[in-house]
């Protein structure tokens, strides 16, 4: 998703008097004179700094005059393209790193890379970018701000969890990443002489290594947080849709909050595999806090949200952690959000969980699962009944044996364009009955039944002799793929659950 700003107001918010705190926010020299809090500039100063200064020369070579082949990713600031460089001294192997092209909005451009370069320029923390060094030139052919990081090969977390062209995401390894997102964020909140407010996180900006270790990236918004009495700075409203915190949106005011709101966000993402705003799908799932209010973390229906790319391989335990994390990060009042160290802690302990086999918690629900079976999709059309038996039992072999339990889903009514069929019955041995019709109660029976279809109402009976966790994370992923076939709404059944 691409960074964008928000339409600024003719007038921002008025910004607070800076008061000074005698007692903590103010430092007394020898001569007794007060000095006043440091800002990034004094930092950056102080420092000594290593960044290596490259000609615009060196970065074309580096870049092959910028070639479109090597580009490695886009947005409103600009372009990022992959390159080579000499080692300083121009000994040793060549060094791969990330060329961030800024574009030249003139003063907004200007300001955001050398926000950036000074941001790099004062922390230090394994679960931030390194920045390596820069160029700046005013010249005949204008002015060009690049940035040359560390090259992190595995991309963004936005690219594991949206992509089809990549492996699945684990479980364990999309936690792991979010840990040391937090980390990253804890660091910025509290682990420096000011506080810094990233105000950009969203799962494009979280960059992964060889060994998929997350790095915050793009700091050429981040902020310096509020100092003394104020409770938050008044900045023009910036920020990426469906990441942005809603007061920041409404009031311009910035509070390091913003940053726990729009981790919450991620949450959900690692949690559903999909985006924050998605607007193919339909219009009450367009906006992914709005449609995983529907399923709450302490209800049967929670999962019903997980990724089906999972294929059920996760902690159900850690993961309703996981979403009640997420909701306390999406508090409508900020300070009713929690702060990031509490965040960073709340994750190890879901990592635990899901680290740990067979947890008392994970039997009992997992017992639970199989009892309800499949939250069972309803599908509007007797042909992609057909379609679930053939092309994807048969497809994906699911073993299936007589010492497996099995559940029996209650009927279901459901409608289908197109006269009905007469019969419509499959059996599998004794693994799988699937009926398509009207079932009697006198023809419950677990090996056949026979059915007389009735108008264009039918009911579905699907009987299943194996552990179903599995075959519910397939059905859903073949369902995301057949989605444009579905002729109306999905409906969630449940078992009758002995």
């Amino acid at each position: 998703m691409k960074c964008f700003f928000f339409k600024e107001k003719s007038k921002s918010a008025p910004e607070l008097q800076k008061k000074k705190d005698p007692a903590i926010n103010r430092a007394t020299n020898s001569t007794g004179s007060v000095s006043s809090p440091k800002s990034v500039k004094d930092l950056y100063r102080e420092r000594e700094n290593t960044f290596r200064v490259f000609t615009s020369q060196e970065l074309r070579d580096a870049t092959n005059n910028f070639n479109k082949m090597l580009k490695i990713g886009e947005g409103g600031f600009g372009s990022v393209y992959k390159g080579s460089i000499t080692p300083p001294g121009g000994k040793g192997d060549p060094i791969v790193v990330a060329v961030k092209r800024l574009n030249t909005r003139g003063f907004q451009g200007h300001k955001e890379w050398l926000a950036e370069v000074q941001f790099l320029g004062i922390v230090n923390h394994p679960n931030l970018v390194k920045l390596l060094g820069y160029c700046s030139v005013d010249g005949e052919r204008g002015v060009q701000r690049l940035l040359v990081y560390e090259f992190m090969p595995n991309g963004s977390l936005e690219d594991h969890l949206f992509s089809k062209s990549r492996p699945t995401l684990p479980w364990t390894t999309r936690l792991e990443i979010m840990l040391g997102a937090a980390q990253g964020l804890a660091y910025l909140h509290g682990g420096l002489e000011i506080q810094v407010i990233y105000r950009d996180f969203k799962s494009s900006n979280v960059l992964l290594d060889a060994d998929f270790h997350p790095k915050l990236s793009d700091f050429g918004l981040a902020r310096e947080g509020p100092q003394g009495d104020q409770t938050h700075v008044s900045t023009a409203v910036v920020g990426t849709q469906g990441y942005a915190a809603p007061e920041y949106i409404e009031t311009g005011h910035l509070k390091v909050q913003s940053d726990m709101w729009s981790f919450g966000v991620v949450l959900y993402e690692i949690l559903t595999g999909r985006r924050s705003l998605e607007r193919n799908r339909p219009t009450a799932e367009q906006k992914l806090l709005d449609w995983v209010k529907q399923y709450p973390a302490d209800t049967s229906r929670f999962s019903m949200i997980m990724d089906p790319r999972l294929r059920g391989l996760y902690s159900p335990s850690a993961a309703r952690k996981i979403a009640k994390l997420a909701d306390s990060c999406l508090k409508k009042n900020p300070e009713d959000r929690p702060p990031m160290s509490h965040i960073v802690e709340s994750l190890k302990q879901a990592l635990q969980y899901s680290e740990a086999s067979n947890t008392s918690q994970d039997i009992a629900e997992s017992s639970s699962r199989s009892k309800l079976m499949i939250d069972l999709v309803v599908l509007f059309g007797q042909n992609l009944i057909w379609e679930i038996v053939n092309n994807f039992v048969l497809k994906h072999n699911i073993l299936m044996g007589k010492s497996t339990n099995y559940n029996t889903i209650r009927h279901a009514s459901f409608t289908r364009h197109g006269s009905p069929h007469p019969h419509c019955y499959v059996n599998m041995g004794l693994e799988l009955n699937c009926t398509v019709g009207k079932i009697t109660d006198e023809k419950r029976n677990i090996n056949t039944v026979e059915v007389e279809p009735e108008g264009g109402s039918f009911d579905v009976l699907i009987e299943m002799k194996l552990g179903l966790a599995m075959l519910k994370a397939h059905i859903e992923l073949m369902l995301l793929e057949m989605e444009d076939e579905l002729i109306g709404p999905v409906i969630a059944l449940q078992s009758t659950g002995e």
